[in-house]
This record gives structure tokens, sequence and C-alpha cells, in this order.
């Protein structure tokens, strides 16, 4: 039986996606499938959903039942030992729960991640101080500092990805005025906070709007989440909703469709970006 993982990589969701498509393009029930591995129609299912890491061996046995041509299956075997190898963020296994070491895949290979923040700067645009004090004070206040400064500095390696010379992706966030006004840590270090903000105002591949309370209700109020478009084409829309232990992950069609035009309606409601711009020098004189 394939052996469980932490977490699957986008290379393994999207080869799982693939490895149904081909099956269902064969004619073939997941049970018909599992008779030729000989394991539970289980197992399928769970290579087809990334919930388990996908052996070489299963993976060319169901290949050649699925009539694809030697070349083809070479290839895709190839992409599979690329897949299987594990993310860099596995490194922080220790501090890293499950249901978030989606979210860093997801976020490492997407070309464009929008998102709504009603209560803090996101993890992306983190100063280190201004995440010390969320940890330090949030759900992960009984941690030991060293545990802190483990999800600090998985914090600050994941900032890597927007500034890194291929394939950075496009951060387009809309925080809520609220993020302004609520203190997190000492004024310097919203300050700092601040400075950051500003600084990545100033960044070709990141857009920052904030929806000012003048504007009034919106129809993101609801709650935080993240939409994540991906360059590779088997790989759908995802939409990320966290919350106090744990996250969905949603790629139904619909429910994509109804978060991405809620932000699109944040988006025109919102401070353009170069009011926002203004909005955080004052704030920032006010500090």
């Amino acid at each position: 039986m394939s052996e469980p993982r932490p977490a699957p990589t986008v290379g393994q969701v999207v080869l799982g996606r693939r490895l149904q498509d081909l099956r269902e393009k064969a004619g073939l029930r997941r049970e018909e499938a599992a008779g030729i591995l000989r394991v539970a129609p289980a197992t399928i299912r769970r290579m087809e959903t990334a919930e388990v890491s996908l052996k070489i061996p299963y993976v060319h046995m169901l290949l050649k039942s699925y009539g694809i041509p030697e070349a083809e299956a070479e290839a895709f075997l190839r992409l599979t030992e690329e897949a299987n190898l594990p993310g860099w963020w596995q490194r922080f296994h220790d501090i890293l729960p499950d249901w978030f070491s989606v979210h860093v895949s997801l976020e490492g290979s997407a070309s464009l991640i929008r998102g709504y923040e009603p209560h803090f700067v996101p993890g992306l645009l983190q100063t280190e101080d201004y995440a010390r004090a969320i940890l330090r004070t949030g759900s992960l206040g009984r941690a030991r500092p060293e545990e802190i400064e483990r999800h600090i500095a998985l914090r600050m390696e994941r900032q890597a990805l927007l500034t890194r010379a291929e394939a950075a992706p496009h951060l387009w966030v809309v925080l809520d005025e609220t993020v302004l006004r609520r203190p997190v840590g000492s004024r310097a270090v919203m300050r700092a906070q601040a400075d950051r903000l500003l600084a990545a105002t100033e960044m070709p591949n990141v857009t920052v709007q904030i929806a000012e309370f003048s504007a009034g209700h919106h129809p993101g109020t609801y709650g935080p989440f993240v939409l994540f478009r991906f360059a590779v084409p088997e790989l759908p829309d995802m939409v990320y909703v966290e919350y106090l232990t744990g996250a969905v992950y949603l790629d139904e069609r619909s429910e994509v469709a109804s978060h991405l035009e809620v932000m699109d309606h944040m988006v025109t409601q919102a401070a353009t970006a170069h009011r926002t711009k203004e909005i955080l020098r004052d704030f920032r004189e006010e500090l």
C-alpha cells in the first residue's frame, strides 16, 4: 500500500489529477484500477487526490494498463520522481502543521496569489518583529521561545518567493483598515511594519490595497481567504480558508468562482494602489 507522507507537493497534486483523467479516459473504474495493482480501491483514490506518495512501480503499471505510449509514460515517471522530492518547507516539519504544509506548497508554485486579510498583515509581508509579536500572543502563545523562532524562520523563508529570479508570483492583497489600527507589539514594531508595506508597494509583482472604514461594508467581511492561480494548466484555481485549528482547500468551480467574484468586488471598493500608498504614509507619520 502507498505510504502516507506529511503533505503533498503541487507536483503530486497535478500528477494525481492527471492519473485520474487517464483512468477515466481508459474507461476504468477505481475498482478496476485497484485490481491491476492488487490494492484496495481507496488506494487509487488516495493516489489521485495526492493523499499518499506516488510509488513509481504503481504508476508504471497503471500507465501501461491505461494504454499510455512508452515514451509518454517515461516522461510521466520522470515527473513523478521530481514531484516526490521533499519540499524545502519539510525541514520545518517539527513546527509546521500538515494542513499548512499544503498552503506553503501551493504558495511556492502559484503564479498569482490574491488574498483578503481583515486582521493582520499577511505572512508574506510581515517583518520579523511583527511576526514575533503575533506568535507570542496568538494561538501559539504557549509555544516555547525556540518554537516561535522556528515559525519566524519559516515565515521569512517563505517571503523569498517574492524576489526569486524566475517565475516570482504576483501577490495582490486587500487589507482591512483594521490591520493598521490594531496595534501589534510596540509603536516601533508598527512603524517598521508600515515601512515594510510601503516598500512592498514599490515591488513590480506586489499590489496592496486598503479597504477603508469609510467605504463601509464589503462582501469579504466574513473572514480571510487566499486565492491561488497556477501556470500549470492541469491545476485549477484553489481557495484557502483558515480557521482556528486547521484549514480547508476549495477547488470546486462554483466555490472558487464565488470567492473570485467577492475578491473582484473588494478590489473595486478598496482604495486604489496609489491611494493605499498615501494611507500608509499618513499612518506611518501618525506612529
